[in-house]
């Protein structure tokens, strides 16, 4: 019995070192489409291997060989231009999906290559999204063949977005301003370009979400409740830029006189006698106006009363 088990075990031996474990086997299955890759890369670079347009992609992650997700470990260039033999043996002038120039490819044909690969996470509601209806490219606002795609860098961002969105533009030169251009807030910070379930293609549901992202402060909750900021940070404040301090999209008093005129001294720094230049003008118009007395305007825990300091 002994000698039995004895010989069992030296044939379990013997067959462990002859038959590669699992995962041999799969980097052994893997191995060809790696080497048809490679060589489909040889075959580009030998007629644009010395254009720095092409050879940039290089560099990028789309090119990282020991990576089985990306392009160039699936396939080579092909994995994204389609195929390309009759354009290698000189029968047709370009491969079967070209992404720029006069030449290229309709844009769901160059978007769905791209979404072959990076349809989920942040990219899951581009079918429907503002972008996707006005037939934007992926690589419209992406520069794949770069060692660092520009709307992925904080500093460099804005410009590609501001090619569009040249109101934002403007509104990023007033006075009061996100700091986009010091490259500290960038427009992917509020919005998913890629789409998004909430309006303005914003990463929350609400604008108020995607405020509360960074002003926490203001979330709450608080015993004394303003109704205007508890309903829309845009009630008062303008995201993008301002002529006005703090994102107003008014001065007060005259902000806040746009709900608060009905009687007592709220209405009174717009009677004609307390205007500002009068004689007697009302020294609420002056400096911060209302917000000397009712300092804590988003909402207060002041047992003084509603917005008060203490």
């Amino acid at each position: 019995m002994n000698q039995k088990i004895a010989l069992a075990v030296l044939f379990a031996i013997a067959l462990a070192w002859l038959v590669p474990p699992a995962f041999a086997q799969r980097q052994q299955a893997a191995a060809p489409l790696v080497s048809v890759a490679q060589s489909n890369v040889k075959t580009c670079l030998t007629c644009h291997g010395s254009d720095p347009r092409v050879t940039a992609i290089l560099q990028s992650p789309m090119a990282v060989m020991g990576d089985p997700r990306t392009p160039f470990a699936q396939g080579g260039c092909q994995t994204c231009h389609g195929e390309s033999t009759d354009h290698v043996h000189m029968k047709a002038a370009y491969p079967q999906v070209v992404f720029n120039g006069p030449h290229a490819a309709p844009v769901a044909v160059r978007n769905q290559v791209c979404l072959n690969c990076h349809e989920n996470g942040l990219r899951m509601n581009w079918q429907g999204s503002q972008h996707q209806r006005n037939d934007i490219a992926c690589t419209d606002c992406h520069t794949v063949h770069t060692a660092h795609d520009p709307v992925l860098v904080k500093i460099t961002q804005p410009a590609k977005c501001f090619t569009c969105h040249a109101e934002q533009r403007a509104d990023s030169f007033k006075f009061s301003h996100h700091p986009i251009r010091e490259g500290k807030v960038v427009c992917s910070d509020c919005h998913n370009p890629h789409g998004s379930p909430g309006p303005h293609m914003l990463k929350e549901f609400t604008v108020n979400e995607v405020c509360y992202t960074c002003h926490m402060e203001k979330r709450g909750p608080l015993l004394w409740e303003h109704e205007p900021v508890r309903e829309n940070c845009l009630n008062c404040h303008t995201p993008h830029g301002s002529t006005q301090a703090r994102l107003l999209i008014e001065r007060p008093p005259y902000l806040c006189q746009e709900c608060h005129a009905n009687s007592g001294h709220q209405a009174q720094p717009m009677a004609g006698q307390n205007l500002a230049g009068q004689i007697a003008a009302n020294l609420r118009l002056m400096a911060r106006g209302c917000v000397n007395c009712h300092s804590n305007i988003h909402g207060s825990n002041s047992p003084n009363g509603a917005f008060f300091t203490r």
